[in-house]
Order: C-alpha cells, then sequence, then structure tokens
C-alpha cells in the first residue's frame, strides 16, 4: 500500500503547559494515529519554535483520514513491556473532526492553534483513563461539618485549607519534559464551591483557606495515580487571623488539624461515604472538636477503554422541544394510564411508534448485576396460597432478587399493597414484549434506533427528615454499578441518540468523568409540595442545581415542572448559563402546561401518552432526516436534469411545494414545521 509521510505542525501561540511533563498528541482513524485510541496515540515533540509541536507520521496515501488532538500525560507502564498510560487532561471535541487525505510524499500540515478548527474553538476535559480521582466535602446537608468541643474556641469562626504530602511545591509552568523522561503524573488539587447564586469551580486555595458558610458546598478534589497512599490535612483557622495561637507561628490564627489517610477508603471497602475526624490543637495536641468529611471516590471503567472518534457529552443542537416517552408509552399507574405495561419492550415500541424523540426509562442492576429496567427500587411479590385466592404481597428490594428469578415474577406495585389487584390473577401468559423488568441489552436490540434514550441511572435518595429510598439505606458499589452500566451502553449505544439523567448528584458526576461520549442532566425536584425535601443542598432547588450543573460541565438539567411552573424565567436563566433545560412531572401531562413550557423554549419535554390519539406517525429526527434526503435528491434533480420540472417519490420525502408532514397534534408534537 502507498503510503505518506504526513509532518504534522501544531502552532499555539496561548498553549502555556499547566504542569511539567504535560504534552500535545494526536489521535485518528487510522492505524498510524492509533484508531481513535488514546492509549496508541502519537505524542508530538517540542520544536525550536515557542510553542510549536510537531510529529512525523506515515499513513495511507489518498485515505480520508480523521484526527484530533489532545493534551496529556504519557506514563510509564505499570508492567515491564506493557503499554504505556496515557492521561487526556484536555482534548479537542469538534463534532466534525481535523480530516486530510494526502495524495503526494510528503505533506506538512499547519493546524494552527491547539482547539481551534474551522473557526470554533471546542475543547473539554477529559475523563478518567488510568487515574483515580478523590472528592471530599464539607457541607451543611445534614448538619454543620465542624463540631467543636474546647470553649476557648465555641464562638469562634474557622476557614478551612486542605494540603497533601508533597504537592505544595508550585511547578514552573514554562517546564517541558519529553515523554521519554515521564515517570508518574503529578497529584493535583482543586477546590469547588456551589451556591444557589452561583459556583466557583477548580481553582487553587487561598494562603489560610475559606470559611464555611450554611448555603454552601465546598469540595475538594484531587487527581492521583495512587490514591491509596496519601496523607490529607485540614488545616483549621480563626477566621481573625490577627493573633497567633502558637508564638511565631508562620500562619497567625492556625488552631489545629484533622488527617484523613486515604487507604481507609480501600480498607472500609466503599467508594463514599462519610468519617468523623478529631481536629488536633496546635499547642497542647488535645483535641478540640471534630470534622465530618464526606467522601467520594471515583476510579476508571474497569475493562473498558473509551474511544475518541467523537463527543456529545456538551454537544446539544438547539431544535423545537423534543417529545419524551415517560417510561415509554406512559406510568402505568397515572390517572389516566396506557394499556401497555410501563417500561417494558412494548411500551417503548409504542412510544416510538407514536413519534417520541426519545423514550425515558429507569435502569438498575438485578442481583446478578444484570442492568434491568424497572422504575421502583422495590416489586411487591404475590404470594398466593393453596385452594386460596386471595393474595398476599411481599415488598422486596429489587437488588435482592437475580435476572432469572426477575422474569419469573407476576408483580404488582407497592400502592396495591393491602388491595385486590385483579392484574394478578389474570393472564398468566403474558407476550415476552409485555413482561416486566427487561434487561437493558433487550431495549437496545428491540427499540428502533433513530429513539433516543433517556436513561435514568436509579440510586437511593436520603430525604430531610433521615429516611431513605425503599427503606435502602445501602446498595451497591458505586463504581462497580456504573462500570456494569456504563459498558453496556458504550458497547451496544452505537449511532442512538443517548441522556444518562439520576436525581443522585454524585452519579451525575461520576458519569461525567468516567466516560466521554454521552451526556448527562441532572434531575432534580427542587422546591415541591409533592416529594419529600432531600437531604442533598444540590438537590433541594433548580437553581442551585443550574450552579451544580455549571460547576461539573455537564449538559444541563431536567427539572420538575411544579417548580418550573410557578418560576418560568429559569427555563431562559438556565439556557443562558449554556445548560439544557428537559422538564419531568405530572403536570407535563396536561396540554396547556406543556404549551407553556414550549412557548418559554425548553429543550425536552417528558409525559405520558405522547400522540396516543394519533396513528403513526415519524419523530422529529425522522423528520429531519427526510428533509436532508429531499435536498440532497433536489440538487441533484437540478445538476443531472435539463428540465426545470421533477419530483420526488413521496416514500422517500415530503413533496417539495407543500408543507412537511406533522403531527395533527400541531406545534404540541415538537414536529409541526411553523
Amino acid at each position: 500500500m502507498a503510503h505518506n509521510r504526513w509532518e504534522s505542525g501544531l502552532w499555539s501561540h496561548r498553549l502555556m503547559l499547566a504542569k511539567a511533563g504535560e504534552v500535545i498528541a494526536v489521535v485518528g482513524s487510522c492505524e498510524a494515529l492509533g484508531n481513535w485510541s488514546h492509549q496508541k496515540a502519537v505524542a508530538l515533540q517540542p520544536c525550536d519554535i515557542a510553542h510549536t509541536w510537531t510529529a512525523t507520521v506515515i499513513v495511507p496515501k489518498g485515505a480520508v483520514i480523521k484526527y484530533r488532538y489532545f493534551k496529556g500525560f504519557f506514563l510509564e507502564s505499570k508492567s515491564a513491556g506493557g503499554p504505556c498510560q496515557v492521561i487526556v487532561k484536555m482534548w479537542e471535541t469538534h463534532h466534525q473532526p481535523r480530516t486530510m487525505s494526502p495524495t503526494a510524499a510528503t505533506v506538512t500540515i499547519d493546524d494552527g492553534e491547539f482547539g481551534s478548527h474551522n473557526g470554533l474553538k471546542c475543547v473539554d476535559s477529559g475523563w478518567l483513563t488510568c487515574q483515580t480521582e478523590i472528592r471530599l466535602r464539607l457541607h451543611y446537608s445534614k448538619m454543620p461539618p465542624v463540631s467543636i468541643t474546647k470553649k476557648k474556641f465555641k464562638k469562634s469562626r474557622f476557614r478551612i485549607k486542605l494540603t497533601l504530602e508533597g504537592i505544595e511545591e508550585e511547578e514552573d509552568e514554562e517546564e517541558v519534559l519529553s515523554p521519554s523522561s515521564l515517570h508518574k503524573m503529578p497529584t493535583t488539587l482543586e477546590i469547588s464551591m456551589i451556591t444557589a447564586n452561583g459556583y466557583n469551580s477548580r481553582h487553587s486555595q487561598p494562603e489560610c483557606g475559606y470559611a464555611l458558610e450554611p448555603s454552601k458546598w465546598t469540595e475538594y478534589s484531587i487527581h492521583t495515580m495512587d490514591p491509596d497512599n496519601l496523607e490529607l490535612t485540614f488545616e483549621f483557622f480563626e477566621e481573625d487571623l490577627s493573633e497567633h495561637v502558637v508564638q511565631g507561628d508562620v500562619h497567625p490564627g492556625h488552631v489545629g488539624t484533622a488527617c484523613l489517610l486515604s487507604s481507609s477508603f480501600l480498607e472500609s471497602g466503599k467508594d463514599n461515604g462519610v468519617v468523623t475526624l478529631p481536629i488536633m490543637g496546635r499547642n497542647s495536641r488535645q483535641t478540640i472538636g471534630k470534622v465530618r468529611v464526606d467522601y467520594l471516590v471515583t476510579r476508571p471503567i474497569h475493562g473498558l477503554q473509551c474511544d475518541m472518534s467523537s463527543s456529545f457529552t456538551k454537544y446539544w443542537k438547539k431544535r423545537r422541544p423534543l417529545d419524551v416517552g415517560h417510561r415509554g408509552a406512559g406510568s402505568t399507574h397515572a390517572a389516566k394510564h396506557h394499556k401497555v405495561r410501563e417500561n417494558t419492550i412494548a411500551s417503548f415500541k409504542s412510544a416510538a411508534h407514536h413519534g417520541a424523540a426519545y423514550v425515558e426509562f429507569d435502569v438498575h442492576l438485578s442481583k446478578d448485576a444484570v442492568p434491568i429496567v424497572y422504575h421502583d427500587l422495590t416489586c411487591c411479590i404475590a404470594s398466593k396460597k393453596k385452594n386460596d385466592k386471595r393474595l398476599e404481597l411481599i415488598e422486596v428490594p429489587v437488588k435482592d432478587l437475580t435476572f432469572d428469578q426477575l422474569q419469573l415474577l407476576k408483580l404488582a406495585h407497592v400502592t396495591a399493597m393491602g388491595h385486590d389487584d385483579k392484574d394478578l390473577l389474570e393472564e398468566e401468559e403474558e407476550i415476552d414484549e409485555h413482561q416486566p423488568f427487561p434487561s437493558l441489552s433487550q431495549i437496545f436490540q428491540a427499540v428502533p434506533e433513530h429513539v433516543g434514550f433517556n436513561i435514568e441511572l436509579k440510586w437511593i435518595c436520603q430525604m430531610k427528615d433521615g429516611s431513605w429510598d425503599g427503606n435502602l439505606s445501602s446498595y451497591f458499589n458505586m463504581n462497580k454499578y456504573l462500570d456494569i452500566i456504563l459498558s453496556c451502553v458504550l458497547q451496544k449505544g452505537g449511532n442512538r441518540r443517548i441522556l444518562f439523567s439520576c436525581f443522585d448528584p454524585d452519579i451525575c458526576t461520576m458519569v461525567r468523568h468516567k466516560q466521554n461520549k454521552y451526556p448527562v442532566l441532572f434531575l432534580t425536584q427542587g422546591i415541591s409540595d409533592r416529594y419529600p425535601e432531600l437531604m442533598d443542598i444540590r438537590c433541594q432547588t433548580t437553581q442551585i442545581a443550574m450552579s451544580f450543573a455549571q460547576s461539573e460541565n455537564i449538559l444541563g438539567i431536567s427539572a420538575h415542572t411544579e417548580e418550573l411552573l410557578t418560576h418560568l424565567p429559569y427555563i431562559k436563566e438556565a439556557q443562558s448559563k449554556g445548560l439544557v433545560v428537559f422538564s419531568w412531572g405530572d403536570d407535563n401531562n396536561d396540554h396547556a402546561n406543556r404549551m407553556k413550557l414550549r412557548e418559554q423554549g425548553i429543550d425536552g419535554l417528558i409525559y405520558d401518552r405522547i400522540g396516543e390519539d394519533q396513528g403513526d406517525q415519524p419523530n422529529i429526527f425522522q423528520v429531519e432526516e427526510q428533509h436532508s434526503l429531499q435536498e440532497v435528491i433536489t440538487e441533484e434533480t437540478l445538476k443531472n436534469s435539463m428540465c426545470s420540472c421533477y419530483s420526488i417519490p413521496c416514500s422517500m420525502a415530503p413533496c417539495i411545494t407543500s408543507k412537511p408532514r406533522t403531527c395533527s397534534a400541531e406545534s404540541d408534537s415538537g414536529l409541526s414545521s411553523s
């Protein structure tokens, strides 16, 4: 095969490497560029011209090659002779990557500035490839995080700073090392703060830290290659920094420290939880109080490597509001429920036939770790005694039953407890597509690919009164739970449009950092009279949900319609902050409410019984595809015909002289042409 020698030059007059050892690399669609694998990417080398990086690569001659640049670290392999470890810190995420098709023997390409392509600046932070992220949080969700027992400091207000052993020295920003000299990535520490009024994410701490406030979520993020061998020290300063607690101390007001070893997370076997640490005084080494530290450990997906061919984590094409089928064709337990059981293959197909752009459903795991689709955390098993038609309903956590056991169940909703449920006495033989608890894999296989998936990741939430969803105070290991579900989606997603969502902000954060392809919406109930208030302050209002979504750089929020209807400007406010806004809730089943939200420009509406009064109809993506096809056929016909009159087969595209096909539900369908 003929090959070209491609000399790539990357010029960036504003490119400053944040840490010594960071390099620029290129990855692409051919073997020479790693076939989109970050581990096989080609590291560029800095040349004599300042901030210019180059590489020479032999690529197939005449082939169309797509590629992207990224900034990161190339580390030594964990094992002798193994592949190097590559960390992606920032990467180009243009919807259309760079392309080349070299025809000459040697081609020199100057690609300009990192992140800029076709006049568009588009870069995103990387995901966890081989490093681990540890988050330590101080907040007032349940109680004040700091409790002081020493009388002297009872009325004091404190500033707190987190320090890590061995990373306090600032690196020289100008220093650049070659990939061959790299051995490890420096451990990094940043702080973020979130309130309903805004956020300040991922920055360095002042010398004496920050004061805690009841309405503020304070979070420290640590990225490390050595997650089980860190000494994390909280330094406590009195807010009045004028007086030395210890004579001659470098830091006035320094009253004590609390130390946490990261190895304790591994020993506990948990990736999230709360630890209480004693605060030791500076002068007497006596305990002066204690601090509650909320922790979260996020690890890379086990056994799966994300490729770099595309990313939709922050990509959203603005169009008319999307219709999203709630649990498919609608909740079975709604006031006017659809005849098809919710969260079944039949329900999703019904929504698809009636024009749903997406179907929304809940995913969690069975006891044997199969991703299954079902709404509630528990189900009611019907027990029927011999020669007795009466049923006894027993509530069982779904996580305690294997996939095969779930397939054998004849079940009822929790609300049926204490009442006769005729459904359980009838139709003993169900059609497979109507069977509850389908696996996520079955849904991918059965539902047409033009229908998007809004996958809600089911997780337990704690209420303000201390109670838990489904009375489950413990659940799966967070990393293992997400690894199983994300692996299934990444392997079977194909070209389908996919959104993740969750009511738990930590799950949203972890999904954002564990994979690089699909976007995340933070589900929030906001201020509600219908649901109990949640414990986590990030969940308590729509406004703080916006701040959280911005701080974590996720796509947007899925807000409860109950609060949106009383604060319609929230929609425009969120969108002005770069967020996509969906809405959910029973209020969306009212046509007038949907119209109000559409008029405000909402991006997506999740509701029951989409298009049930109409026959089969295409969804908005199919209509767009038909329009695109029409334009292509029209252009080709004009090129190849001498006559000004031509026709387009109606089976392929709408007639050019008529309005595009729309639903009879008019603008409520989201498909109208006006």
